[in-house]
Parts: C-alpha cells; sequence; structure tokens
C-alpha cells in the first residue's frame, strides 16, 4: 500500500513540511494558551493552531456551521490530495472505490457544549439544526466526499488516542482486500477546551505548573515527566493501491506495509503494566508486513510523557525487540507537537514518512535523564537513513495500535 499524499494542520505549523521542519528541527509549539477561558484553569499550556484562515477553505455559510476541527480537517485533506497530484472533483480512480476514514477521538466536542448552553438558555428552539449533521463524529468524512465527489464509504473510526494509526490500518485493509483503490485518511481532534483540560488535569493526567516554561512541559522517557501536553490539529495521508498509483504515474512517498491492533482489557486510563496489550499490537504489526523486528530501523514512539505510559511502552518494545532495542533509535515527537490525542496516529506517519525521505530522524525534547537505557535521539535530530519506521499509538480505554511504514524503494507487500 502506497501512500502519495501528506497533509497537515497543526500547532507546529499549517502545513505536512511546516510540520516536519518545526519537528526536525526541534521546535516546540507549545504555549500558554490564549483565551479568557483558560484563565482559572489548573493546566494552561497546550498546543494551538494558529494563524489558520478559515474564509480560504470554506464558502462563508458552511464555515460558520461546521466547527474549527472540521476546518482543520477539511485544509488537511485538500493538501494531502494536492500534494499526490488529484485535483478537487477530478478524481483519477472511479470515485465508486475512493473511500474517506475520518479518525477522532471525540470528534467535534464543541458543537455540542455549545447546543447544551444554547439550549439551557433559551431552550429548543436555541439548538442548531445543523448539530445532528455537523456535530458527529464522522462529518468530516461526509464533508469531504461530498467536496471531492468521493463515493465509497465515508465513516469514522474512534479508539481514543490510537485513533490515527487505527484509521490508517483501516485504510489499508480495504485497499489490500479489494474494496477500494485509494482511501483519504484523516486524524482530526480539539478537545483543548475548558471542559476536557479539566477532566485530564483532574485525573492528574496532564502536566502542570509549566506556565512560565511551556516548551519544557513534554518530557517523554524523562525521569522527571509529570504528565502530557495536550494540543489540538489534524493530519492527512492518501493511501493508494500500487496498481492505481501506477497507472496515473504517483509519485511514491513510502509504503504502509504493516498494522497491527490490540486491546489492553485492563483499566479504564492506565495501560496494562507489562504493555501486554502494546507488545501484541506490534507484534501483529510486524507480522502483518512479513517483518521481524530486526527489520526495524527507527522507532516513532507514543511517548506521551506520562509516568505509567512511557514505563508500559518501553516494556512492550523491549518484550518484543529484546537486547536489539538498544540499538534502535527512538524519537518521541510528542515533545515537540505535544499530544494531539485521536489525530496523533496520522500527524506521526506523516513525520515517519519524511523521515524515509530525508534520512534525518526528530529529536525527542526535553529529555535531559532517560529513565531507560535506549538509544533516544534528543538534543538534534540524526542524519540516519533507515528502510523502516515503527509508529506507535496507545490510548485510555487500552486501546493500541501499531504501523510499519518502509521507504519507498523497499516496494510494497
Amino acid at each position: 500500500m502506497v501512500i502519495t499524499g501528506l497533509g497537515a494542520v497543526t500547532p507546529s505549523g499549517l502545513t505536512a513540511d511546516a510540520l516536519w521542519q518545526s519537528v526536525v528541527e526541534g521546535r516546540s509549539a507549545i504555549r500558554v494558551l490564549e483565551g479568557d477561558a483558560f484563565a482559572q484553569l489548573p493546566v494552561r499550556i497546550g498546543g494551538q493552531v494558529r494563524g489558520f484562515d478559515t474564509e480560504t477553505i470554506l464558502d462563508r455559510t458552511l464555515a460558520k456551521r461546521v466547527s474549527p476541527v472540521q476546518h482543520w480537517a477539511i485544509a488537511a485533506a485538500d493538501e494531502a490530495l494536492g500534494h499526490a497530484g488529484v485535483a478537487s472533483r477530478a478524481l483519477p480512480w472511479n470515485p465508486d472505490r475512493v473511500s474517506v476514514i475520518a479518525a477522532t477521538g471525540s470528534g467535534p466536542v464543541d458543537a455540542m457544549q455549545q447546543a447544551t448552553r444554547a439550549y439551557d438558555s433559551r431552550g429548543a428552539r436555541g439548538v442548531p439544526l445543523t448539530l445532528s449533521m455537523h456535530g458527529a463524529p464522522d462529518s468530516a468524512a461526509a464533508l469531504l466526499s461530498q467536496r471531492h465527489g468521493i463515493r465509497g464509504a465515508a465513516q469514522a473510526v474512534s479508539a481514543t488516542c490510537a485513533s490515527g494509526a487505527v484509521a490508517l490500518g483501516e485504510g489499508m485493509r480495504r485497499i489490500r482486500h479489494g474494496y477500494a483503490d485509494a482511501v483519504l485518511v484523516v486524524g482530526m481532534e480539539d478537545c483543548l477546551g475548558p471542559v476536557h483540560l479539566s477532566s485530564n488535569a483532574n485525573m492528574r493526567a496532564l502536566a502542570a505548573g509549566y506556565e512560565e516554561q511551556p516548551e519544557a512541559a513534554s518530557m517523554p522517557f524523562d525521569r522527571n515527566r509529570s504528565g502530557f501536553v495536550m494540543s489540538q490539529g489534524a493530519a492527512a495521508v492518501l493511501l493508494e493501491s500500487d496498481d492505481a498509483a501506477a497507472a496515473r504515474g504517483a509519485e511514491t512517498l513510502a509504503v504502509l506495509s504493516g498494522f497491527g491492533s490490540s486491546s489492553d482489557a485492563h483499566h479504564p486510563t492506565a495501560p496494562h503494566p507489562e504493555g501486554r496489550g502494546a507488545a501484541q499490537a506490534v507484534r501483529e504489526g510486524l507480522a502483518d508486513a512479513g517483518m521481524t523486528a530486526d527489520d526495524v530501523g527507527h522507532i516513532n514512539a507514543h511517548g506521551t510523557s506520562t509516568p505509567a505510559g512511557d514505563a508500559a511502552e518501553a516494556k512492550a518494545l523491549a518484550a518484543v525487540f529484546g537486547e536489539r532495542l538498544a540499538a534502535v533509535p527512538i524519537t518521541a515527537t510528542k515533545s515537540s507537537t505535544g499530544h494531539l490525542l485521536g489525530a496523533s496516529g496520522v500527524v506521526e506517519a506523516v513525520i515517519a514518512v519524511q523521515s524515509l525521505r530525508t534520512g534525518l530522524l526528530p529529536p525527542t525534547l526535553n529529555l535531559d535523564l532517560p529513565e531507560f537505557d535506549l538509544d533516544f535521539i534528543s538534543g538534534t535530530a540524526r542524519k540516519q537513513q533507515v528502510d523502516t519506521v515503527l509508529s506507535t499509538s496507545f490510548g485510555f480505554g487500552g486501546h493500541n495500535a501499531a504501523l510499519l511504514l518502509t521507504h519507498a524503494q523497499k516496494g510494497s507487500l
């Protein structure tokens, strides 16, 4: 399964290239949150999308009816299609054999919150009639299918913070099993509001007390890590079958070679302490790609900077890789972008593709005292050409997913 287009709207940049440049140069996107709504919260830092011009994406009427997260998803998808040389409503494939999958942990949560406030203050007539259409997790998929004339399956996938990786895996399967020639996968999330920030802060999942130095808050795998930093945004990846891409002369950016997923069946928020489910997902991904751990040249770790999560991931990787793990370079790019929750798997797939293309492995920020004796890339990017990247995504509820991405010259499996 080949990847032919990338797109992104994130705190680290409003295009896929801008995202990559920010991450590979080791720049943090974490800031003190702007807006009066955040003033009294226990955590007031995060990764906000800044400088995005909504008027360039949708007509004025529709723009007023949809949430910012849907604007970002559409912009990222448009970029991915354009990057692949595909013009809107001039699809090079049979539109019945093109699918779109929107990955999100929560969907456009602001729409429901605003509608609830409107009902409380003005009664039933105050609730927007568009809530049922544009307030659902699948709404971005529907909007994109209408925008680009995509007539295959249009749906949402939700698996908390593993949503993006699961969507890419399911898109790969749709093509592999003959249901589609191309799949547009979009990861999107915007939980960076007072309600979700308060909930995560109350469970002590967020890094707190960094308002004076927000860029230092996310420190994956460091002994002093205390929690993750929430971000918002969207990213998109266009998948095509080998034959479909070859028929139109598309450039192959990378190959999506394998996918594995599992559930911890353990706890609502805490990972299995030994990383049991995470290890299972990685093993399944390797088997799906026809690979072994020896084939992996780089790991883009989930690495959220939570004490329990990073420890469980390190144990999971050790269980799969054994002694060889010490020789595999590892990076955790959420230290730069923040945690985009359901969108993170697609964001990090974009980063992994760029690592394969450029031979540059991004650094992990704020990793001064590693808790684990592994080959973490810190400080600056490392120049090292690799053939295969493992990208991991794990989430609350015990959701686990792993993707294997391969250099374009290695061919598709």
